[in-house]
């Protein structure tokens, strides 16, 4: 058997100047020829990477006993008389196929005059090894299962440019390996987060999309219109409320992974929706969502097979090697007001006043690290520009920080002897926000309180703040149990375990302006 194997991925002929105009003229011939182009179904046996180790321990030209059908899309094809050597690809594995007319008659013609690099062929032969060492289905009987009528990124000089990548996925995930293995460890992602919630017990739900007031969130609402209630609406930007609603009314553990919507800017963070986990436990608190997310950290690790390794994220090292004692991740753990004293050179509650800002303190501060406080800039914009500026870049390392401001977290439980303080966590690496998590405002009077302070705030030009949510509070006056709650997004969170620095390469199909 004369099985010589070509050159390694030699380049394909060129398309012509209308690839497209050529490929139906093929079409055309193909179905004159009584060629079924668009079968409805194949039943394949095996894919490439199943197929490679059955020839794994063959020496060169020696064949098996093994008898496989395996499908894909064509990725090089050279024609040689009465031979060809192709690739096909499925499932992110390459399979080389050897086609020969005395194995395939009349089916021989269409591989020879009928193919196209990005047609999808169905292929039943057997496995053998090359002169040169390449594993290779010898083709016994062929199929066309789909023909390509537009050409495929160029296989050489690749798809590169990212609005053209963005914009056509399908096109980035032949032309790039590295997205096609990035979108899959996001899906193991959301499989790990699901398996550990649902061991620790808590129950999947869905809330509404579409809401007649938003919260849960300091962010502004994308607004709609429902015809037929002949109602204005908004779209959701966090799922808290609804969810608390649903510990209130006796379900103890609930979370919920769904879409969320902030009409807002779009930056390598940011993308007006994104995919957020929002995970509610009775009885439980800050602490106890601190463990929850060092068991989903866990747990993500282990389902990409990096648990004991070290990561890079944006040019920093992560050390996923777990707690001999627990088992379980642990990063790093900080405090607020220490953080403060330590990095700004006072005690933050000058700039805090009950359960709000104390503004003149807060600007005085702001004032002598040189962060902009006009009149015009919001007290919470002013705290989080001194912390971004002069906190969050001090931490080298994944930080849980615990104990924030009440004035900008209305719907988290105070520390006991301090109303200016609440106990919430957010975990900070690079520069990201990757958790927030809060002990649970469960007192209804209090809540009331904290959403007029709220309204204080937007009415002195914060644009985003918490508006009062009259039915939530109803809901609270029922009898709210303590309650430990956190949300975290899917898109980050992939971006921290696949070491990318931009959410849009997270997104499958992430928002764009218009062309």
């Amino acid at each position: 058997m004369d099985a010589r194997t070509p050159r390694p991925d030699p380049a394909p002929a060129a398309e012509s100047t209308d690839p497209r105009g050529d490929r139906l003229s093929r079409l055309r011939e193909l179905q004159e020829r009584g060629v079924e182009c668009f079968p409805h179904r194949f039943e394949k046996t095996h894919t490439p990477a199943q197929v490679l180790p059955l020839g794994a321990d063959l020496v060169a030209e020696q064949k098996t006993e093994h008898v496989v059908t395996v499908a894909g899309r064509v990725a090089l094809l050279r024609v040689m008389g009465k031979a060809a050597f192709g690739h096909i690809v499925d499932e992110g594995e390459k399979l080389q196929v050897y086609f020969k007319l005395d194995n395939l008659g009349e089916d021989y013609q269409t591989v020879k005059k009928g193919l196209h690099l990005g047609d999808f062929i169905g292929v039943t032969g057997i496995v053998f090894k090359t002169k040169t060492g390449e594993i290779t289905v010898e083709a016994k009987k062929f199929a066309l299962l789909a023909k390509a009528l537009l050409p495929p990124p160029d296989k050489h000089s690749g798809l590169k440019d990212t609005d053209t990548r963005y914009r056509h996925r399908h096109l980035d995930l032949i032309a790039n390996d590295d997205v096609r293995r990035r979108f899959i460890a996001r899906s193991k992602v959301v499989t790990a987060v699901r398996r550990v919630l649902d061991a620790e017990g808590y129950l999947e739900v869905e809330t509404p999309i579409l809401l007649q007031q938003a919260g849960g969130a300091t962010a502004t609402p994308f607004d709609t219109h429902f015809n037929a209630l002949d109602a204005d609406m908004v779209m959701r930007i966090a799922l808290e409320l609804p969810l608390k609603k649903l510990i209130i009314g006796g379900l103890p553990k609930v979370y919920e992974l769904g879409r969320v919507f902030r009409n807002e800017g779009v930056d390598t963070k940011h993308n007006p929706e994104f995919t957020m986990l929002e995970a509610y436990a009775a009885y439980s608190d800050y602490h106890g969502m601190a463990l929850l997310f060092e068991k989903i950290l866990t747990g993500v690790a282990a389902e990409l097979g990096l648990l004991g390794k070290t990561i890079k994220f944006d040019d920093r090292e992560v050390n996923l090697t777990p707690d001999p004692a627990s088992g379980l991740l642990k990063f790093r753990r900080a405090y607020l007001p220490e953080l403060w004293l330590q990095h700004l050179g006072e005690d933050i509650h000058l700039c805090l006043k009950g359960k709000g800002f104390d503004s003149a303190g807060l600007r005085a501060l702001a004032a002598r690290k040189g962060v902009a406080h006009g009149a015009e800039v919001p007290d919470a914009k002013v705290f989080d520009a001194l912390f971004e500026r002069h906190i969050e870049c001090h931490m080298p390392e994944p930080t849980f920080v615990f104990d924030h401001p009440t004035a900008i977290t209305p719907l988290a439980k105070c520390k006991p002897g301090d109303e200016s303080l609440v106990e919430r966590f957010e975990l900070f690496f690079a520069g990201m926000e990757f958790a927030n998590a809060y002990t649970e405002l469960n007192d209804p009077l209090d809540q009331a309180g904290r959403f007029e302070e709220q309204a204080k705030q937007k009415a002195g030009g914060h644009a985003e703040a918490e508006l009062l949510d009259k039915d939530f509070v109803d809901a609270m006056e029922h009898g709210m149990p303590p309650t430990g709650g956190i949300g975290f997004g899917i898109d980050r969170l992939t971006m921290l375990f696949t070491d990318t620095t931009t959410i849009r390469e997270v997104i499958l199909f992430p928002t764009l302006k218009p062309e």
